[in-house]
This record gives structure tokens, C-alpha cells and sequence, in this order.
């Protein structure tokens, strides 16, 4: 009996050591860092041995109190494949390893954008399979605390069947460094689309900032779990005292019907996000709704309803009957309306939102907003009633600091990479101009993990037709000159994409003309967009230097376009700018004492024309200082 007890006891014991294990980041058909220690790290019992082979090495290690352990393999060359094994009281074998380059590349939509959704894809599945291209997407996950591990993940080859899920920038960016470098390619993918640059930031670089701090502090000493329903709570509470109404007495059917009476809902202005208009951290499901009138000359044929866009889905009613959804965000809202269900007198235009993240509402232009008939134009921006039908629970993953660094960045923080590849600022386009702290903030705290010298190569917002101008104010302006300053760190660049972007399309779809620019970058090769770097007053004239050695040219050998000229009062006009001795000279006669000049100060600038003599636009640019109309706009953490 008791030799029955002793195996019984011994076995439970086995049972009860944990499995020597790695983080998702390591898996078959992986890319090690070549040239620098190679950093192998995991999980395991207490005090329990672990051993590690690779080529000609052999490591020993011991896993501390808390199971943890981390080895430095020597350096080793590009080259492959390989076999790591892992032995403690359980054996793992990875297979198919190279040693070569590993770039993490990461941001929001623009680099999660993958490749069966850009220009070029079907070229790429005619050509050659490029087996020495590996991509590991890190999924989409948030924390309030550091997390060890990631969500399950696995590493790729490229081949037909596996590019099309592949980050387009970071492939084309991957191909074209595997054809100069002659070596594998290990691309690491955490993005997540319309993330804010807050979210990617760890906890204590914005508790050591003093311009930070006192937003961080702020920050519930929580776990995930208890942050949400904190959050829910509170922000119910907030949602329902602007309402004047509780959501749980919302009615969709009545919302519908042509005869309820909405005089007691509060208004919302359209087109325009609703959390610029107080209901910040607003998440779920919301319905606006308009009444209008229309005439015998209105309704005698189909007319046309114009809402512009909807972040995120939406489902559109016209007299209680739906006439349309999308789902894209960025895409228009255009639909019909047949004749029959058009009534002379009072109708009724209906909008369920569903906002999953981020800004919510119809965001486009007014003059976007329109009811189009046979005989007129209705204009259909203003007030509408406004109703929140539900509160999503789970915390956005804009909705507080760090949230996607704890769980995305975190934990593969201990991967050694030949750089990184940064692709975002649409969703912090709001506030501009506090970019100029939050983006040098999250390059030097990365570095603080990855390396100190790590290169950091990042993209200019591309052209796109958002609002704003030099004398009203352009968000989407200030954020380029935000990105722009950032080169004031050392080993950074940055791609201009002015002339590859789509004014109608907050995604271009070439993606390969962006990710060849960032392999210009990381090859050094001198191949990149000129900035502006100086200027004078001489009489009526301003006269701009730039950065470069390269001829600067007019692109189409036409005049120059984009230029703006001012005074002391601030007011700009457009401006005459001519080249003479590769610097720019600009006049205006509207402005005989000139004080600032400025280039591509807006949205869309898509006719942008002052390049290098090799094919790259110049970087749109400011002689000024004055006020932005982003600079009083700060992140803030709204719990209500």
C-alpha cells in the first residue's frame, strides 16, 4: 500500500510541473535576428532546468520563482533552415528557423491593409514565390497591465496561398530589402486599424513625461475585468444624464415610426463626430433621425439620399422602410429611394449606427448631406434627434493609455529587430499638434525595449480630401508637421506619400510604392523626401531652402503649385514660387511685406508638384509659428 502511495504522490507531482513553453512569437518557419545575441526566453516550473540547441550551441539556464527564463544565444549569421529545441521537463522542437532581418512594423489601418486588398496583388501570386519572406501577425488584444504572452499566433511563408493575408506595406517593404539584402526577411505585423497613438505607448514612459503625467495618474490601478465594468457603469451614467432619458427605455419601433413624437430627444449636429459634441468614449449603438418635407414636385420620381460617411456600420431608413447598410467606414453613404415610398408632407429619415471603436457618427463634409429630388437639393446637415439604444461593455482599445502596448507590444518586447516600420496618425489628427509629444514619446520608449539605436522609419499621412485650408485651419496638416518634426531624432525617416495617396480613399491602395520608399530608408541609400530646412525675407520675397543635395524640380514642368504667402496679419494668399538655385523664391502680390510662407497646408494635395529631380515629393511644410487650431486638444482618460 504504501509503495502504491509513493507512485501515486510522485505522479501527481509530474502532473503538477508546468510544461516548459515559449511565447506565441516563437513558432515553426520563425525569423532570428542575424549578427546580434539572439534572445530565447519562456515559461516553466519553478527552479526547473531548461537547455537550449541551436546549430553549434548549448545553453543552460534555470527558471526563477515565478517560472520565468531567458537565454542569449551568440550571434550567429544570416542563413537556414534551422531547428531550435527546448528541453526541460517536457521537449519542444521548432522547425524551419532562418536567421536574417526582423522588422516590426506597426500602426493602424494603413499598415494592417493587407495584400489581397492592394494594387498589385495579383502580380505578386504570377511571380516567384519568396520562401525566404516570413510574416507573423500579432492579434488584435488589449490589458490594462503588461501581459507575458500574446494572443495564439504563428509565423508564414510567403507563398500564393499565404500573401494575400500579409500587411501590404510591410511585403513590399520585405521584397524589395530580400532583393538588395540577399537574406531572410522575418516580418513581425502588430497593427490594428483606427487606433489612436496613445493606445501603443507603455504606462511609465507617459508617467515619466511632464507633459503626460498628469493624464496617466488618472489611470485606474485595475486589471482588464474590473476596468471594464467600472467603465461601464460610469460611462452609462454620463451617456444618460446628456440624454435626459435612461437607454433601456429606447425603442427602436418608436424611433421608426413616422408618428412618434421626438420633440423630447436632444439634437446632435450632422456631420459631425459625436464625441466632439460631449459624448466621448461613446461606443455601440445609436439612431438619429430627421423629419423633412417634401412637395408633389418632389415625389414624382426616385430620389437620391447623400450621408457621406458613417464610422462605423450603419442601417438607413426612409419612412420606417430600410433602404440601405454599409460597413466601411470610409466608405459613402449613396442610396435610393424609390418613388413609392416618398409621401408629400412630413417623411422620415432614420440612421442606425453601430460605432465599434473610435469616432462615431457622420463625419463628412455638410455639403455632403443631402436629399437630392428631381426638382431641388435638400440639405440635410443640422440637427437630427439623437438616441443611444446601447453601450458596448468590452473598453475600446482607444478608450485608455497603453491598452494595445500591454498586449501587443509587450510581449515581444524581448525580440531583437533591425528596426521598426511605423504607419499611423489619422486617428490623432484631432490633436495635431500634442502629436509633437505622444509620437517622439512612443519612439524613444520603444527603444528603451528594442534598442536604443534602433531605427524608426515611418509614413506622412498620404493625400486625402479632408477639411481645412491655411486660414481656416487643417488638422490633417498639422499632423504631417507633427510627423515631420519627429526627424529631429536621430536615426529616423520618413516617407512622403503627397502624390500616392487617393483623395477619396482614407486607404490608397498602392501600398507597394510606400513600402519600397521605407526599404529606401532602411538601405540608406539616400533615396527619401526632401523637408524644408530654412528661410529669409528679402523685399517682397521669401526665399526656402530644403534639406537636400538633390535638383529640385517641378514635377510636370509646369508652375509650381501648392504655394501660400502671408503678411502680419496672417491671412494667406496663393503665391507665384519659381526654383532658382535649388531654393524656392515666393511672391504674391497680395502680400507686398511678407512674413511666412507655407506649401501643401491642406488635406488633399494631390497636385502638389515640387519633387527631386529622382521621383520624391517634398514634404508639405510651414515657415510659421502661428497658433494651430489642434493646440489646446489633449488626450484625456474619461472615466465619468
Amino acid at each position: 500500500m504504501k509503495k502504491i502511495i509513493s507512485i501515486f504522490l510522485l505522479f501527481s507531482i509530474k502532473i503538477m510541473m508546468a510544461n516548459v513553453s515559449l511565447p506565441y512569437i516563437f513558432s515553426d518557419n520563425m525569423v532570428l535576428q542575424r549578427n546580434a545575441e539572439i534572445p530565447i526566453w519562456g515559461f516553466a516550473s519553478p527552479k526547473e532546468k531548461i537547455t537550449i540547441h541551436f546549430q553549434k550551441q548549448t545553453k543552460t539556464t534555470v527558471a526563477d520563482e515565478n517560472g520565468n527564463w531567458r537565454v542569449l544565444l551568440n550571434k550567429e549569421k544570416e542563413g537556414g533552415p534551422f531547428i531550435l529545441k527546448i528541453n526541460g521537463n517536457n521537449k519542444i522542437i521548432f522547425k524551419n528557423i532562418l536567421i536574417g532581418d526582423v522588422w516590426l512594423c506597426s500602426g493602424q489601418s494603413n499598415m494592417e491593409w493587407n495584400l489581397a486588398s492592394a494594387d498589385g496583388y495579383k502580380d505578386e501570386l504570377n511571380q516567384k514565390e519568396f520562401p525566404l519572406i516570413r510574416h507573423v501577425k500579432i492579434q488584435k488584444k488589449i490589458n490594462s497591465l503588461p501581459q507575458q504572452n500574446t494572443s495564439e499566433t504563428h509565423w508564414d511563408i510567403a507563398n500564393k496561398s499565404t500573401i494575400g493575408d500579409f500587411s501590404a506595406v510591410s511585403y513590399f517593404f520585405a521584397k524589395k530589402m530580400y532583393h538588395e539584402r540577399k537574406v531572410p526577411i522575418g516580418i513581425i505585423n502588430s497593427s490594428w486599424g483606427g487606433t489612436v497613438i496613445e493606445t501603443w505607448i507603455p504606462k511609465t514612459a507617459f508617467e515619466k513625461s511632464d507633459y503626460f503625467k498628469e493624464m496617466i495618474a488618472k489611470m485606474p490601478q485595475v486589471n482588464i475585468e474590473t476596468l471594464e465594468q467600472k467603465n461601464i457603469e460610469s460611462k452609462t451614467n454620463f451617456i444618460e444624464n446628456l440624454l435626459h432619458s435612461k437607454i433601456s427605455d429606447f425603442s427602436s419601433q418608436n424611433f421608426l415610426s413616422n408618428d412618434y413624437d421626438d420633440s423630447s430627444l436632444v439634437d446632435l449636429y450632422v456631420p459631425k463626430a459625436w464625441e466632439e459634441q460631449g459624448y466621448e468614449g461613446l461606443d455601440g449603438i445609436a439612431w438619429i433621425r430627421k423629419t423633412i418635407e417634401l412637395t408633389d414636385e418632389d415625389i414624382k420620381n426616385n430620389v437620391t439620399l447623400y450621408l457621406g460617411k458613417i464610422d462605423d456600420e450603419d442601417n438607413t431608413y426612409f419612412n420606417g422602410k430600410e433602404i440601405g447598410s454599409m460597413k466601411q467606414w470610409s466608405d459613402d453613404r449613396i442610396y435610393n429611394i424609390p418613388k413609392d415610398l416618398l409621401k408629400k408632407g412630413k417623411n422620415v429619415i432614420v440612421v442606425r449606427i453601430k460605432d465599434n471603436g473610435s469616432g462615431g457618427g457622420l463625419w463628412s463634409n455638410p455639403e455632403e448631406i443631402k436629399l437630392v429630388t428631381p426638382q431641388r437639393n435638400i440639405s440635410l446637415s443640422g440637427n437630427w434627434k439623437f438616441a443611444v439604444e446601447k453601450i458596448y461593455t468590452s473598453i475600446n482599445q482607444n478608450e485608455f493609455p497603453s491598452l494595445i502596448y500591454n498586449a501587443m507590444i509587450h510581449p515581444i518586447e524581448s525580440t531583437k529587430v533591425s528596426g521598426i516600420l511605423w504607419y499611423q496618425g489619422e486617428s490623432n489628427e484631432s490633436r495635431a499638434y500634442e502629436y509633437n509629444k505622444s509620437f517622439p514619446l512612443l519612439i524613444n520608449s520603444w527603444r528603451e525595449k528594442f534598442g536604443k539605436t534602433t531605427p524608426f522609419y515611418f509614413v506622412q499621412l498620404a493625400t486625402y480630401d479632408t477639411p481645412g485650408n491655411s486660414n481656416d485651419g487643417c488638422n490633417w496638416a498639422e499632423l504631417r508637421e507633427a510627423q515631420t518634426n519627429a526627424l529631429k531624432l536621430e536615426n529616423t525617416g520618413m516617407v512622403v506619400t503627397t502624390d500616392i495617396g487617393n483623395p477619396k480613399d482614407i486607404h490608397p491602395r498602392n501600398k507597394k510604392t510606400v513600402g519600397e520608399r521605407l526599404t529606401n530608408l532602411a538601405l540608406k541609400n539616400n533615396l527619401k523626401s526632401p523637408v524644408f530646412n530654412d528661410f529669409s525675407i528679402e523685399g517682397n520675397k521669401i526665399i526656402i531652402t530644403f534639406n537636400t543635395k538633390d535638383v529640385i524640380i517641378s514635377k510636370d514642368g509646369k508652375p509650381l503649385t501648392g504655394f501660400e504667402i502671408s503678411g502680419t496679419d496672417q491671412k494667406f494668399y496663393p503665391a507665384k514660387a519659381e526654383i532658382k538655385d535649388n531654393k524656392v523664391i515666393v511672391t504674391s502680390s497680395d502680400v507686398p511685406n511678407p512674413v511666412a510662407a507655407r506649401y501643401g497646408w491642406k488635406g488633399d494635395d494631390s497636385e502638389n508638384n515640387l519633387f527631386t529631380e529622382k521621383g520624391l515629393p517634398i514634404s508639405p511644410f510651414r515657415t510659421d509659428n502661428f497658433k494651430t487650431i489642434t493646440k489646446d486638444k489633449k488626450f484625456q482618460i474619461n472615466l465619468k
